[in-house]
């Protein structure tokens, strides 16, 4: 299917409204935090080309097709890093097989093996550093963040997540990084994926949020720590990445 004839789709729940601040689309939900655990459905046939911001809860945003308008130059640049550096399943200090294929960009990448997660300047499969993060995908990282009311945003760290059907990122928090204060901004491209954002701890119950090609997906602040996951992966094809997501995860870390 022809990229110009997708359908963008936005997730809608009983008492969301959507107003016009500051010339973008902002959803309000009325609800006092994102701890209402709501589980969201579609609006099917949004206007091609719209973007606008929903309001997850205090310190946390999606931008809904924020990403689309650079999605090619966005995937070559993906692929290039990729050929530097490939996609790999890291192991967990538990022994576990990672169903998610990961690599990075920029002066840190994240990894985990027996020894336990961290960030290394070194890509452990070459020995060398992680390839440079191209400049389009640190400006991305910073606009999106900018957009999501945190200024200042400089990403040192670039996870790349390529998901299959099936596979999923169970509840965790990003705490590795040292410094809280920077946000994460977190890019969703190819097949849909149902995004839980928890609490500050792991049993509160997660809101279900659906994300589709293009959406950036940002929290800082007093969201920071929150838990959060993707759900397994349905089976679906997307035209430029087939049955893949990738998920681009920026980050500041030390």
């Amino acid at each position: 299917m022809p990229m110009g004839n997708i359908a963008f789709n936005a997730a809608a729940t009983a008492g969301i409204s959507i107003d016009r601040h500051n010339g973008r689309w902002v959803r309000e939900p009325n609800i006092d935090s994102c701890m209402n655990g709501l589980d969201v459905d579609l609006f099917d046939e949004i206007e091609r080309g719209r973007t606008w911001r929903e309001d997850i809860c205090e310190g946390a945003v999606v931008l809904r097709g924020h990403a689309l308008a650079i999605e090619t130059e966005l995937l070559n640049a993906i692929e290039g890093v990729i050929a530097q550096a490939p996609l790999r399943h890291m192991t967990t200090p538990g022994g576990f097989r990672m169903s998610v294929a990961m690599t990075s960009c920029g002066r840190y990448g994240w990894v985990t093996d027996r020894s336990g997660y961290r960030y290394d300047t070194l890509d452990p499969d070459s020995g060398k550093p992680w390839p440079q993060m191209p400049g389009l995908l640190s400006s991305l990282a910073r606009e999106a963040a900018l957009a999501a009311d945190f200024s200042g945003f400089a990403p040192n760290s670039c996870l790349i997540n390529c998901y299959e059907p099936g596979a999923r990122m169970s509840l965790h928090q990003d705490k590795d990084e040292q410094d809280f204060q920077q946000p994460i901004v977190s890019v969703s491209l190819g097949i849909p994926a149902v995004f839980q954002f928890g609490g500050d701890r792991r049993e509160d119950k997660a809101a279900r949020i659906p994300l589709q090609h293009g959406d950036v997906v940002v929290w800082g602040g007093v969201a920071r720590l929150r838990y959060h996951g993707v759900l397994a992966l349905k089976p679906a094809t997307h035209p430029l990445l087939g049955a893949r997501r990738i998920n681009l995860t920026f980050r500041k870390a030390s």
